[in-house]
């Protein structure tokens, strides 16, 4: 067979399968409309205006003003306390955003998009996590597009919706710079962090993804937290937040296990000091002396290897299976003291209340 044969053995089907292609094409319009536009935008990656979630989330997000009470020679008064944000999450009224916003206020209120106002009321707070439910009594509320499972990552974009220095509703855009940030406040928050701007006045308000889902509640920058950090903000994420919500509307407060310790993970360099056969655990640095850890028994320096018998594998492991404990539950906890192991029961008891929040 020649090369000229050949060749034309080759194209016969190619050029036909081509032709069939074009052919359903053109009898099938809602396929044409499918089809990457050359020299247009071909993907979510080149879009050029995110006003569609603007759109989609924006209404749901409002302002919080909370006011108290003060006294005078002249009798009492209400004064201007806090300014913040909130987020609609509910069509019934509950409206979520940050303690800090409305910790000591004496009357709270809102103010939607489509200029309604409302008097909220507190159903339940959270300063450990920062977070606080209101309720208003409005109909035909608009709600935040929620997927509570939707796990930000690194990379994604997000836009900040908020009332920055009650200028109004604002939008800033950035991506998310890095997730699971903690230790920032206290051992039951995990932050989002994000260069979209968060000033005063967007505390408690959405960060949403490109397609204006939900995907965190703007708390912090780092200015806030004692230092001044440019494109260092933080929000908590929706996965926390939506836990902590539906605990606060069904008892009002968040109750968590708590055994009186702190502690650090063990690392190889802390193993082998230890003669541990591998990293795994906790090392405990400090143990309350009135707290349930030390009723039982527990030392500074045990390495608490298993919780209920499931293996330990870090501090956040450890902190977040003891607070989801109910108070009065006994647990069972493995631990190497001095190269023995121990099982050692322990009695949870319930977390004390947090200091408020001081930022603003």
């Amino acid at each position: 067979m020649t090369f000229t044969a050949l060749l034309r053995y080759l194209l016969k089907p190619v050029l036909a399968g081509l032709a069939l292609a074009a052919i359903i094409v053109l009898l099938t319009p809602g396929l044409r409309e499918q089809l990457p536009r050359l020299g247009g935008p071909a993907s979510q990656v080149e879009r050029t205006t995110f006003a569609h979630a603007v759109r989609a989330a924006a209404p749901a997000v409002v302002n919080v003003y909370s006011q108290r009470q003060t006294r005078d020679g002249a009798g009492a008064e209400l004064t201007p306390q806090g300014l913040g944000s909130g987020i609609i999450m509910r069509s019934d009224g509950v409206v979520l955003t940050n303690y800090h916003v409305v910790s000591s206020a004496d009357q709270i209120y809102v103010a939607l998009q489509d200029g309604r106002w409302a008097n909220a009321e507190m159903i339940g707070s959270d300063p450990w996590t920062d977070l606080a439910v209101l309720q208003i009594g409005l109909d035909n509320l608009p709600t935040i597009p929620l997927d509570a499972n939707r796990k930000a990552q690194v990379g994604d974009m997000v836009l900040a919706i908020g009332n920055p220095y009650n200028l109004g509703q604002t939008i800033t855009q950035g991506i998310i710079s890095a997730t699971g940030r903690n230790g920032l406040s206290s051992s039951y928050q995990d932050f989002i962090q994000t260069d979209a701007a968060i000033n005063q006045g967007n505390s408690g308000g959405a960060l949403v993804d490109a397609d204006g889902v939900l995907v965190g509640v703007n708390t912090a920058n780092y200015q806030w937290l004692g230092d001044a950090g440019v494109g260092l903000n933080f929000a908590i994420p929706i996965e926390l937040a939506y836990k902590i919500m539906n605990k606060l509307i069904k008892d009002g407060r968040v109750i968590r296990g708590h055994l009186g310790l702190t502690g650090q993970a063990v690392d190889q360099t802390t193993a082998r000091l230890l003669r541990l056969p591998q990293p795994i655990g906790v090392l405990t640095t400090e143990v309350d002396p009135h707290g349930p850890a030390a009723r039982a028994g527990l030392r500074p320096n045990d390495v608490l290897v298993a919780f209920n018998g499931e293996t330990i594998t870090g501090a956040d492991m450890l902190m977040d299976s003891i607070a989801e404990t109910p108070p009065g539950t006994e647990v069972n906890l493995t631990l190497v003291r001095r190269g023995s192991y121990y099982s050692v029961p322990v009695t949870i008891g319930e977390k004390p209340s947090a200091p408020t929040p001081q930022r603003r």
